[in-house]
């Protein structure tokens, strides 16, 4: 059985007295989508802070394809090859939704400052191809129209997706999706399903934060659950569904 491309070892995290992840252990195969759900505070966000690189671990490893990522700065995780989202959308408001997704390219740029502003020909090649590349990541997630409005012109759906083309835009190996459906419509909600299987299918592997149970069932090869920083359980929707862990903690007695 090969290794798994995400790996997360006895994975502990306490700030203080607060012990806001314990000990979980979650692997990611390559090419999979999965979901980590929970009640609120029961650590989800917090795991991705830690993957990321904004918080280090209390005890534990990360390893991605197979190389321990943990002690490593945010920027340093992102070249790795792990890109994200964050639940409350992050994006240039002033800046037109072409050059959104252009600066998630810087990680792949090798033009030097001096290079830029001689706009050298080396600058100027790198920077026509940055243009084609995030044109067609716009193009992918259904942008392209809107590609000279200012970011914050979009409506929130849009808003959205275009977060998610700046995360693709430095092609990650693994992209985290914090909650992306929150404040969508159900026209919206089915729209992203299509996004994050195409994602898949471009060969990007999908970890997301997610409450709408619908979206985590019908995506998901594999959901981990957790409850106050605790996984309780684990396995494909359906088994996971039915456990009753999880419908007293997060689904409800009638679920």
């Amino acid at each position: 059985m090969s290794a798994p491309l995400l790996a997360i070892e006895g994975l502990t995290k306490r700030f203080g007295g607060l012990t806001a992840v314990k000990e979980l252990t979650m692997h990611v195969e390559a090419g999979s989508i999965s979901s980590l759900i929970g009640p609120n505070g029961a650590g989800k966000s917090t795991v991705f802070n830690v993957i990321t690189g904004i918080y280090v671990p209390t005890a534990g490893d990360i390893k991605l394809g197979g190389a321990s990522i943990v002690g490593r700065k945010p920027h340093q995780v992102a070249a790795a090859g792990i890109m994200r989202t964050f639940q409350n959308i992050r994006l240039f408001a002033f800046m037109t939704v072409l050059e959104n997704v252009m600066v998630g390219e810087q990680t792949r740029m090798h033009a030097t400052p001096l290079d830029s502003a001689l706009r050298t020909p080396r600058a100027q090649r790198e920077e026509r191809a940055v243009s084609e590349r995030a044109l067609e990541l716009l193009d992918f997630v259904g942008l392209s129209a809107q590609s000279e409005q200012w970011a914050r012109n979009l409506p929130y759906g849009m808003q959205r997706r275009l977060e998610i083309a700046r995360a693709l835009a430095p092609n990650p190996r693994v992209l985290l999706l914090d909650e992306p459906a929150a404040g969508a419509n159900p026209v919206e909600k089915r729209e992203l399903m299509a996004l994050v299987r195409a994602i898949r299918d471009r060969g990007v592997t999908v970890v997301l934060i997610e409450h709408d149970m619908k979206l985590v069932m019908g995506i998901s090869d594999r959901v981990t659950v957790l409850d106050y920083g605790e996984k309780i359980s684990e396995g494909d929707p359906q088994s996971v569904r039915r456990d009753p862990r999880v419908i007293e903690a997060y689904l409800g007695k009638g679920a």
